[in-house]
């Protein structure tokens, strides 16, 4: 996947349309869906990103938020605000040959629809993928969704030119308010994605599999119910250190992926990039200064193992890590 040309024209006709008619950039969903759509299905699917003559460099962008409970709001918001994370990472020149996903994340516990993902796209496709998310709302209540099960997905069911060709790892957004299971349940997996596996897998594992070819960030944004909790911010931090992020703003999360990606091709600095926001006429800047005054500028092409736990699993708890 990933071929075609981004049109910000196109992406204001389809907006004009949808407002004169009435719809919604969210139809599938509100239609009253409760089952994934085909075409984010990750039931036995690959997810490739690849090069072409159009796009000769790839780079892999993956975001992947919760819509569970508060965080229901989440894509909404960023389908809104996809011209301005495509006008940075094109016109600024962030990334070559961007391709990005968009997918979703539930709780596979109780959820109808615990996990979503769509292809890598260049093209006006990305906004049809937001389009065909179920906004399902759901979750289980106790400060824990999924997210081991879309790391899994990403460590071991996506293919990317950027890693296979050039050793460049991809760049993976997720965006939530709440701590992951202890373990990927091979139960799940085999229900959801269609591979057997012989035992569960413990969460450092799939982090370590999934760190290992994608640079990878969790966004806490402001307005999420658990937004502020230490225990969260403590949890993300541990398994990812600096590339936890608090985003005081949720409207600023376009533009803090465009610049993460920007700092991480090493397309500019921080400083530039905030100057780019206010060009932009972005009203983002404080947030982003703030969200990204943590991640270091030593070269992202380095992968370093997680550190080993310092304290034991929990039996029946979440595992810190």
């Amino acid at each position: 996947m990933g071929s075609g040309m981004w049109s910000t024209d196109v992406y204001d006709a389809a907006d004009r349309y949808r407002r004169a008619t009435g719809k919604s950039a969210f139809a599938y969903s509100d239609s009253g869906a409760r089952k994934v759509h085909s075409a984010l299905d990750p039931h036995g699917a690959t997810r490739e990103s690849r090069d072409s003559a159009e796009h000769p460099q790839s780079t892999a962008i993956a975001v992947l938020f919760d819509v569970t409970g508060s965080m229901g709001h989440v894509p909404r918001t960023l389908q809104t605000k996809l011209p301005q994370l495509l006008g940075l990472l094109l016109r600024q020149g962030y990334a070559r040959d961007p391709q990005i996903m968009f997918g979703a994340i539930g709780d596979a516990t109780c959820d109808r629809v615990p996990l979503q993902v769509g292809q890598f796209e260049s093209d006006n496709r990305m906004d049809d993928d937001l389009g065909r998310i179920v906004l399902e709302g759901g979750g289980g209540g106790q400060m824990t969704e999924s997210y081991e099960l879309a790391m899994y997905f990403m460590a071991r069911r996506t293919v990317t030119d950027c890693w296979d060709k050039r050793g460049r790892r991809g760049y993976l957004f997720i965006i939530g308010d709440e701590l992951a299971y202890p373990q990927v349940d091979r139960r799940q997996v085999s229900r959801l994605i269609g591979d057997d596996l012989g035992e569960d897998v413990p969460l450092r594992q799939i982090v370590d599999e999934v760190t290992r070819r994608w640079d990878t960030y969790y966004l806490l944004p402001a307005g999420s119910h658990y937004a502020g909790n230490a225990k969260v911010l403590d949890f993300w931090r541990g398994l990812l250190g600096q590339n936890a992020v608090v985003l005081d703003d949720l409207d600023a999360v376009c533009e803090t992926i465009a610049l993460t990606v920007g700092l991480g091709e090493q397309a500019v600095d921080l400083d530039q990039g905030l100057a780019d926001l206010k060009r932009a006429g972005s009203t983002a800047t404080g947030t982003v200064s703030k969200a990204l005054a943590r991640l270091g500028r030593g070269a992202r092409d380095q992968v370093h193992a997680l550190p080993a736990p310092s304290t034991p699993p929990t039996p029946g708890g979440v595992t810190r890590l």
